[in-house]
């Protein structure tokens, strides 16, 4: 898989001599693994298809001796994240992890252990929301967790959610806030794909012990979530907001380090491919960046300049990232697995948001794939950039890629290489 200037850092980082071992694991055991790695000291744990998993194998960890933590089995979800915050508030390293109704449950402790300044990483495997029931991915339900304070990654592969899980404590305890990272459910949490695992001693050196800077102590007593009047409760939300804001460059700079100890890199909050020259870039993230590479390299092969921007973080959102791509293209499309009733695709209303007051605003348009766990194929990439190579400017806020039912605005067909739809691209 290449970056933005074509360099392919994590097929060469399973040949790096960072790694102990590269084993072929399912997504959710890829992130036990990591949580052992980062030496977590607590672990909570609450069942819930297709995440369970993830504690499963955790249980084994612990349970074998391989990890000195507190595994400690709850009653609910709400529960697992009261134990990660009573657990982080006294300087432990927590984790938990969860899907789709369990996150739902846990919606008012999201906000407690972020308005908290509490370095909680948690792992969520993206199912969508019932009703009706569905244990398929989609991302409605981390991304209606967007306004709690929560970092959120989105990862394209198991090897991603290892890594991802160790950057993350170490971006959670520099900005003092927590992270959420998420995979898509079965596309990842299910299918077993080669990980390379590090060196225990290289991880020590990467992450350090947690050394809290605030935390319960008889001897240096502290309130966490205390009653706060207005003449100061807005500034604490100004800090917090801060934090999120300066967490871009931590992010990046996390990257950076990661990279340089493990020979793998991610590109911070974004990953750009074929961008350089190219007129029209789609815009998506998780699983569905991996159909849409293929998708680009067939386009590319047939003349057509097009690009993809994978969105790694969506907390903070990239912002700059954005507004850079915008200097160099004509059009973007943006493709949810998500959707906001009454509005748009999630990640596409940010898009527009930050691109609104930018000097360079090229045409936007969005698209709504996937939901359900409905399959994203190569051919339904293209179908979106047959749609936007066609149009100079959208038609309608939101365009439904795949339905079963008539639409009033959808993509053509897949097209064939010499169709009026390639022949109508400019550069062609």
């Amino acid at each position: 898989m290449k970056g933005r200037n074509g360099m392919s850092m994590r097929n060469a980082g399973l040949l790096h001599p960072s790694i102990e071992k590269v084993v072929v694991i399912e997504g959710t055991h890829a992130a036990s693994y990591a949580v052992k790695l980062a030496r977590v000291q607590v672990i909570a744990a609450y069942p819930i298809t297709p995440q369970t998993s993830v504690v499963e194998k955790l249980s084994e960890i612990v349970s074998d001796g391989e990890l000195d933590a507190k595994f400690i089995k709850v009653e609910s979800e709400h529960s697992a994240m009261a134990c990660c915050i009573g657990s982080s508030i006294s300087g432990a390293r927590a984790f938990t992890a969860t899907s789709s109704q369990g996150l739902a449950l846990m919606h008012e402790l999201l906000h407690w252990a972020a308005g908290s300044r509490l370095p909680i990483v948690m792992v969520n495997v993206n199912r969508a929301m019932a009703p009706p029931w569905s244990i398929y991915v989609d991302h409605n339900d981390s991304l209606s967790q967007r306004d709690t304070g929560w970092l959120q990654f989105y990862a394209e592969s198991n090897q991603e959610v290892t890594d991802t899980v160790l950057q993350a404590y170490r971006i959670a305890e520099t900005v003092s806030l927590p992270v959420m990272i998420n995979l898509d459910a079965f596309v990842l949490s299910h299918t077993s794909e080669p990980v390379a695992l590090p060196k225990q001693e290289l991880v020590d050196e990467f992450l350090p012990p947690r050394k809290a800077p605030f935390k319960v102590d008889a001897s240096d007593p502290r309130a966490f979530g205390a009653l706060i009047g207005p003449e100061a409760y807005m500034e604490m939300r100004y800090k917090l907001y801060q934090a999120m804001e300066d967490a871009r460059r931590v992010i990046r700079e996390v990257d950076r380090d990661f990279a340089a100890k493990f020979g793998r890199s991610y590109g911070g909050l974004v990953e750009e491919y074929m961008t350089e020259d190219a007129e029209t870039v789609l815009i998506t993230s998780a699983t569905a960046v991996s159909t849409a590479r293929i998708a680009v390299d067939e386009l590319r092969s047939m003349g057509f300049p097009v690009g993809l921007m994978k969105i790694r973080a969506f907390r903070p959102f990239p912002v700059d990232e954005i507004r850079e791509l915008a200097k160099r293209v004509r059009k973007i499309g943006v493709m949810d697995r998500s959707v906001s009733f009454g509005a748009t695709g999630i990640i596409y209303q940010e898009t527009k948001a930050v691109l609104y007051n930018a000097p360079d605003r090229p045409a936007v348009f969005g698209f709504i794939a996937g939901l359900g766990g409905r399959d994203i194929t190569p051919e339904t990439i293209k179908e979106i950039f047959s749609y936007l190579l066609n149009r100079e400017e959208p038609v309608s806020e939101a365009v439904w890629v795949g339905l079963k039912t008539a639409a009033a605005d959808r993509p053509e067909p897949p097209f064939p290489e010499n169709s009026a739809a390639m022949k109508s691209s400019e550069g062609v």
